[in-house]
């Protein structure tokens, strides 16, 4: 049931772009006040809104961003490695964006592996200025809320070197080449392994322990540790180790490090010291052209609509990407974590951004990681009160910036 009965909004027309700040042009927008508006830079505009619901007052925060600006990119920031977090205001200082929120749902906690580290690394494929960062875990191995039918790990929100932002899925495709033959690669940076399957872990991943990619199943993230694995280190396209267990420390320039749990331990225990060995891996979209940059996340709209199957029942403070324009305009938007104000469930934040004005959104990863930062020559100022009462560290973030 849309539980949406008032919303006051404070957004501005974008600088530059004459682009509304997210006016429908349905009547599912008749609910909508805006009011004043704020240019954080050309062609970006930041607003807030409340909405009255029976439980409460839910406060929010938008950015709404004309990708057909020249001087406006987006792009994915991260902390340097797959496995590590930073708080958001940190990383849209360091690159300077102009405005950020936080990103992919994330291996926060082991609680259920006594004595595995949590790595940080995010749940689905990651693309940061071009480079393809990591691929999808396993469906059961993620954190967050359900996803609703039909969705799965590997589902994105990207922006394309075509300047159009869309949704797409990114599916790993790749192989470990050796003198026997080829095995195939199930894996690209992630923080857990398919069963029977083999990983690959490149100077990207940082130096996060790779014990938990053996953890838990594709269906139970809980259930024990694989006691069957196996890590091989090629260096230069030579193998230079053969081990038992997953390690630790960074992974060398010219260098992966292969990771395999039952059937992949077993094949590549049969590599030997010397042997030549290469690695090939691509991520796949079903859209027409590369992603330049792309975030995971599960689609809450499509085509305008609240996707079927959406939780109606748990309610918490959320962070969503929006597109609108033919893919031309971006919404970030947080709601705000301060005592007194109420969240909502996932099928109300799809209406909530369907009325934003977007044809299509994804949930990212929200509770105590939802941020949203604007930022200037002086830093990064954040927008929202965190649930947590401070910013929590967090994988990645999507990253505004403007050249005007």
């Amino acid at each position: 049931m849309r539980a949406v009965l008032t919303v006051l909004m404070a957004w501005g027309v974008l600088a530059g772009g004459g682009v509304a700040g997210g006016a429908p042009a349905t009547a599912a927008g008749a609910g909508l006040h805006r009011s004043g508006a704020v240019s954080v830079a050309p062609g970006v505009a930041y607003g807030e809104f409340r909405m009255t619901l029976p439980r409460g007052t839910v406060h929010g925060h938008l950015l709404t961003v004309d990708l057909a600006d020249p001087r406006v990119s987006v792009d994915l920031l991260y902390p340097g490695a797959v496995g590590a977090r930073s708080p958001v205001s940190q990383l849209a200082s360091e690159r300077r964006a102009v405005g950020a929120v936080n990103g992919d749902f994330f291996n926060i906690t082991e609680t259920q592996h006594p004595g595995v580290q949590a790595t940080g690394a995010s749940v689905g494929p990651a693309v940061a200025s071009g480079r393809q960062l990591k691929g999808a875990v396993p469906d059961g191995q993620r954190f967050g809320p359900v996803m609703p039918p039909g969705a799965t790990t590997e589902d994105v929100l990207g922006v394309g070197y075509d300047r159009r932002a869309r949704l797409d899925r990114l599916t790993l495709r790749g192989a470990v080449l050796t003198g026997e033959g080829a095995l195939p690669l199930r894996g690209l940076n992630q923080y857990a392994l398919p069963v029977g399957g083999i990983g690959a872990y490149t100077p990207q991943w940082g130096p996060a322990s790779r014990v938990r990619a053996t953890c838990g199943t594709d269906t139970d993230r809980a259930a024990p540790c694989s006691t069957e694995t196996a890590e091989v280190t090629v260096r230069h396209g030579r193998v230079t180790a053969v081990g038992d267990v997953p390690g630790a420390g960074g992974v060398a320039v010219g260098s992966v490090v292969l990771v395999g749990r039952e059937e992949g331990a077993r094949r590549l225990r049969t590599l030997q010291i010397g042997a030549p060995v290469s690695v090939s891996s691509y991520l796949v979209g079903q859209g027409h052209g590369r992603l330049r940059c792309a975030v995971g996340g599960f689609p809450i709209v499509r085509d305008g609509a609240p996707v079927a199957g959406l939780d109606t029942v748990a309610v918490a403070v959320r962070t969503s990407a929006g597109i609108g324009a033919g893919g031309r305009v971006l919404y970030l938007m947080a709601l705000d974590g301060a005592p007194g104000q109420t969240g909502l469930t996932v099928r109300e934040l799809a209406d909530l951004m369907a009325q934003l004005g977007a044809r299509d959104a994804m949930d990212l990863d929200g509770g105590g990681s939802s941020t949203l930062v604007t930022g200037d020559a002086y830093g990064s100022t954040v927008r929202n009160h965190p649930s947590g009462g401070a910013e929590r560290p967090v994988p990645n973030a999507l990253g505004v910036f403007s050249a005007g």
